[in-house]
């Protein structure tokens, strides 16, 4: 197929692209760099410094052979969102461009208005370039399991089937998200069910838990093609930030009683599960809901298992419990279901010991480059 990545430069945006490409795919990827601005921004910069999307575009052709096109603009703007579709008509198109951080959502009134007109305007205006430029092309957007919260009963693969005085109906599972980040999400997952319904768009949106790691099999080799890897508060998911925590011998942070409870995945079932749900598509006029995650931790468990393997990598790991800064319950039920993704195909990445000991082994060959002074922001929610 011929696949428009919509946030391209991201941490999941570029791996996809090199995992789309190594498949067979023809790749095309769009982004204007607004992460990396906001990173410089709040002064927060990855662990290790990545090329721009041309220069990784360069390596990777001249290792592999493939081509990827890159596009460089602002998806807000619908002059460069039009020139984008028509110039490469998409079989299907892939929505990462969002801000993705809900602590920088949570900042300011400055950061949450461009959070809320970049999510919910690049979503618009993909939905409406789909409209006129590719009509039978499929939307796949990567969603947040924290769009669900932590409802005291099970949650449902995007849909809630209800039975009320005698008469049942189906609708979205409800959403109660914990961030205005989130809550951008809960708006684009409502945008594209009303213009599915409205227009007869095919779309899946894909309920991603907090993804851990780097590696993946198209860069394992090439330094160079390994993703942002940001260890701080505000950009840096929660495993990613415990590992270069501890290798640089800085206290686990975990908030409150630390029993806040999340679907986790490896990148690599990332790429696995965005691929599977571009070769097996939704129908027309079907909104197709995933959640995409294969383990459920609390951060406790977490912190433990980073302390564990840590002290067998000969690293003294402490854990220091802080006060939560989030609105969020820490003591819940969580029993999400997430069978969809596996029926199309998904072979899991555990976090197993191993897996858990090559992160922390590849954070410490850049463990010179660790600013602790950016690892806790102290972000608060109110």
């Amino acid at each position: 197929m011929q696949i428009l990545i919509l946030g391209g430069d991201g941490y999941l945006g570029w791996p996809t692209a090199m995992h789309l490409s190594a498949h067979g795919h023809e790749v095309a990827i769009v982004d204007n760099y607004l992460r990396r601005r906001m990173c410089l921004e709040q002064g927060v910069e990855p662990l290790f410094p990545v090329p721009d999307m041309h220069r990784r575009a360069a390596i990777w052709e001249k290792v592999t052979g493939k081509r990827i096109a890159v596009h460089v603009g602002d998806l807000r703007r619908w002059d460069f969102v039009s020139e984008v579709f028509q110039s490469v008509k998409p079989d299907a198109v892939l929505h990462y461009a969002e801000q993705p951080s809900a602590p920088y959502s949570m900042l300011d009134r400055r950061t949450a208005d461009l959070t809320l007109s970049n999510n919910i305007g690049v979503t618009a205006n993909v939905i409406f370039a789909v409209r006129e430029f590719c009509p039978d092309a499929q939307i796949v957007k990567i969603g947040t399991m924290g769009e669900y919260g932590t409802p005291n009963i099970d949650i449902e693969e995007g849909w809630l089937e209800i039975d009320h005085k005698g008469r049942k109906d189906k609708f979205l599972y409800p959403r109660q998200a914990s961030s205005l980040y989130h809550t951008t999400k809960v708006m684009d997952t409502d945008l594209l069910w009303f213009y599915v319904r409205t227009w007869g768009l095919r779309a899946t949106d894909l309920m991603q838990g907090p993804v851990y790691g780097i590696m993946t099999d198209e860069n394992e080799n090439n330094p160079e093609l390994m993703p942002f890897f940001n260890y701080d508060e505000l950009f840096g998911t929660v495993l990613n930030r415990f590992v270069v925590q501890a290798v640089v011998g800085y206290p686990l942070t975990v908030y409150g009683q630390g029993g806040q409870t999340r679907g986790y995945l490896n990148i690599k079932d990332t790429l696995q599960c965005v691929r599977l749900s571009l070769e097996q598509p939704a129908r027309k006029g079907e909104l197709r809901i995933f959640n995409q995650f294969t383990e459920t931790f609390s951060v406790n468990d977490l912190a433990d298992k980073v302390v564990r393997i840590g002290k067998d990598l000969g690293l003294h790991v402490s854990i220091r419990a802080l006060p939560n800064p989030r609105k969020e319950a820490e003591e819940h039920y969580y029993n999400p279901v997430h069978t969809g993704l596996l029926d199309l195909g998904l072979k899991p990445n555990y976090l197993t010991d191993d897996v858990l000991a090559q992160m922390m082994q590849l954070v410490m060959k850049y463990s010179a480059a660790v600013r602790p002074d950016i690892i806790f922001k102290s972000v608060k929610w109110s």
